[in-house]
């Protein structure tokens, strides 16, 4: 698909670090599956990922976690 960002690249399959950060939480998961514009990587990341993402983002706030770094899932 054409990079909606910069309008020039088209996106690969790849992988990609998304932080999120909620209620005093921050998360960083790293080899996110994605697809990454060739050009000025940007990351675009399907809604099934985003919903695991979600979904261990809850339990972690839940957990009292502050800051934690991990691999995707």
């Amino acid at each position: 698909m054409k990079c909606v960002i910069c309008k020039q690249g088209e996106t690969l399959l790849g992988t990609a670090t998304v932080p999120l950060e909620r209620d005093g939480t921050t998360l960083v998961f790293k080899n996110v599956p994605a697809q990454v514009c060739e050009n000025c990587g940007e990351a675009y990341v399907d809604g099934d990922t985003t919903k695991q993402m979600l979904i261990a983002a809850e339990a972690a706030v839940s957990a009292g976690v502050k800051v934690q770094v991990r691999d995707y899932p």
